[in-house]
């Protein structure tokens, strides 16, 4: 059992650290899940300062998802999704975008088989100089329902520097304290990392409000579905994989044309949690294509143009509005405290 915790407990590090995935309901055996005391706070500061304490400073690097690839293409926009929202997102015509995919986590090495979460991140560059962001993952549901519980799976995951992987005891004192993880360890268990960046969905975990023409909010979420379909990687294939594999795969795939995402946007119903990323909404809901998204071309993102931008998920145009979901209120100052770190080369 011990040697089950220790390997599951290096899948903890990669996956609740990178701000995805945790590790499977085994980790779970012996530990008992306590009501949790109310969260205290913690400042943006605090949050980068566990990051580089687990992972190591990585100079003038992002603190998380620091393993990424450009790439750029454009998105379209349906009539369906204009009439819940006002954003110029869904105008009908092209919008050119720069994109970021990347393997969540801290470490720049981190091979690409990992069970590190796919991210992917998107600029879209509007009419008349605006912005709109998105920033997604590879999992519908996050692994805390608050900064500071994320905070303390960080601090549980920090590898002991005898054996170089986290302490299984300080996992299991960290699951059974903190049940807002066990949604996201139920749904990892059935689960392993995707094959590419072109054939994973990204979903936006958190709860937005689509505004529109009249001023009326509609509570969506929303994840974008791959035309080349979904592909998980089986246990051999994670085994014989080599190191570096995502970037290579996405150059060479869009090389051979574009690859394609629908937006699939999912309305909210009385009673669905807006500010809980821990709690799924059930399939069942009313749900539609709000656009499609084309990438074209596809680049290592040392000295491309994703390389220093901050996809500050609250950077919005009018028409998409956030809820009061706190971690993701929390994001914005967060990534703002890493982005001036590695702007100033720390």
């Amino acid at each position: 059992m011990k040697s089950s915790i220790v390997r599951r407990g290096t899948r903890l590090a990669f996956l609740t650290l990178a701000s995805a995935t945790v590790s499977t309901t085994s980790m779970l055996a012996g530990a008992q899940t306590a009501t949790p005391a109310a969260a205290p706070s913690i400042t943006p500061q605090q949050m980068i300062e566990s990051f580089e304490s687990t992972f190591g400073v990585h100079p003038g690097q992002r603190r998380n998802h620091i393993k990424g690839t450009c790439a750029a293409g454009e998105f379209v926009g349906t009539a369906d999704a204009a009439a819940l929202s006002r954003s110029p997102l869904f105008t009908g015509k092209a919008i050119p975008l720069v994109a970021r995919f990347s393997l969540g986590g801290g470490n720049p090495d981190v091979p690409d088989a990992a069970p590190a979460p796919r991210g992917m991140a998107l600029e879209f560059r509007l009419a008349g100089g605006g912005l709109q962001h998105i920033t997604m993952i590879n999992v519908p549901i996050f692994a805390a329902g608050s900064p500071a519980s994320f905070r303390d799976a960080i601090d549980a995951s920090k590898p002991d520097p005898k054996t170089g992987m986290p302490d299984p005891e300080k996992l299991k004192a960290y699951v059974a304290s903190h049940p807002d993880a066990k949604p996201l360890i139920d749904l990892a268990s059935h689960h392993t990392p995707t094959a590419n960046y072109y054939q994973t969905p990204y979903f936006s975990i958190h709860t937005f409000k689509f505004v529109d023409a009249k001023g009326t909010e509609h509570p969506v979420r929303w994840r974008f579905i791959p035309h080349d379909g979904v592909k998980e990687l089986t246990p051999a294939e994670m085994k014989a994989a080599p190191h570096d594999f995502l970037e290579t795969n996405l150059i060479e795939r869009t090389q051979k044309g574009p690859a394609i995402w629908d937006m699939v946007v999912y309305l909210g119903e009385p009673g669905d949690t807006l500010d809980n990323p821990t709690i799924a909404w059930p399939e069942t809901r009313k749900h539609f294509i709000a656009g499609t998204l084309k990438i074209t071309q596809a680049t290592p993102q040392k000295g491309a143009a994703c390389e220093k931008i901050n996809f500050d998920p609250l950077i919005m145009a009018d028409g998409i509005a956030p809820t009061n979901d706190p971690i993701l209120l929390f994001r914005s100052p967060a990534y703002a405290v890493s982005f001036a770190k590695r702007l100033s080369g720390q």
